[in-house]
């Protein structure tokens, strides 16, 4: 049990990453009813263009050089988000819903090669700029440095989502959006431009969780993507697909039980075979499959009907 605080932050720091991508999902779907599958790959540029900022300025202090990363890294994946929605998801709006369901697998694959071909050196991990200095111990657990970014920016940008969706009229417009699209229009909501906003919200959140992920990990890559957008999406339904806290819920919980999973199955007699990281992945879509065995809509519960 000596291990559990380290296993709880470890846990902590991941749900963190996959809960930030996955309001992405979530809000996306609230509003147009539609996964964006390429979400994962929106995330994958916010980190190649925080990278871009490092690369430009390699001997400027770290600490300087975060906020231009940020927004660099922000401004990209909003970039490409906006102009998805505009160029390959808003013609098909009224298609049905298999089509823009395949162009948004498809739109991931493109954007990956995309990155692979023409980012110099991007077919192999590139290094991610990393703080100096010795783990922080908080509770029994040592915390490194530069996984504090991740731990600070998603509260921050949860309470800012919140205030911005509750009490803002853009927000107050999403939220009729969400409800009934056509209602909305009557009453003098932009429709289209709340729905830009949506992704633009959802792709600036997942290029401040790309910025922790590099900074965790010390490595980017053209798949980071992949397998991150997954967990996302997995946090997103686990949570209660179309539920903004539910997302971030669902992120925390995935990330806690992949670590004490990875950290704890292995001491099970009769599960040694199934513990260590190789199956944290595994673990992972258990929870799911279990959750929405008992309940269906999620921990959370969707937040907008169907609109079949």
């Amino acid at each position: 049990m000596n291990e559990l605080p380290q296993q709880l932050a470890n846990g902590l720091i991941l749900g963190a990453m996959y809960g930030l991508i996955a309001v992405g999902y979530t809000m996306v779907y609230g509003i147009v009813q539609l996964i964006n599958f390429a979400h994962g790959e929106i995330f994958m540029i916010g980190g190649f263009g925080a990278l871009t900022i490092h690369l430009w300025f390699p001997d400027a202090p770290l600490l300087a050089l975060i906020p231009l990363m940020i927004v660099f890294a922000v401004i990209c994946s909003v970039a490409v988000g906006a102009a998805a929605e505009r160029f390959a998801y808003r013609p098909l709006r009224g298609a049905p819903r298999l089509a823009p369901l395949i162009t948004a697998i498809g739109l991931s694959l493109v954007l990956q090669q995309a990155i692979w071909k023409w980012y110099p050196d991007a077919t192999k991990d590139q290094p991610f700029p990393q703080f100096e200095g010795d783990p922080l111990s908080f509770l029994g657990a040592d915390i490194k440095v530069n996984s504090l970014f991740i731990l600070i920016a998603a509260p921050i940008c949860m309470i800012a989502l919140g205030y911005f969706v509750n009490k803002t009229r853009a927000g107050r417009g999403m939220q009729a959006t969400a409800q009934d699209p056509d209602t909305a229009k009557l009453m003098g909501v932009n429709t289209d431009r709340i729905i830009v906003m949506a992704f633009a919200i959802g792709a600036a959140f997942a290029a401040i969780a790309a910025v922790g992920y590099g900074l965790h990990q010390g490595q980017v890559g053209y798949l980071m993507g992949l397998i991150m957008g997954l967990k996302a999406f997995t946090a997103a339904v686990l949570g209660g697909i179309g539920n903004i806290y539910g997302a971030m819920l669902g992120g925390i919980v995935l990330g806690l039980a992949e670590a004490l999973a990875t950290g704890y199955m292995a001491d099970v007699p009769g599960m040694d075979l199934f513990g260590g990281g190789a199956w944290k992945d595994v673990w992972a879509f258990v929870l799911l499959i279990v959750v929405l065995l008992v309940r269906p809509q999620g921990l959370l519960g969707e937040r907008v009907a169907d609109r079949a």
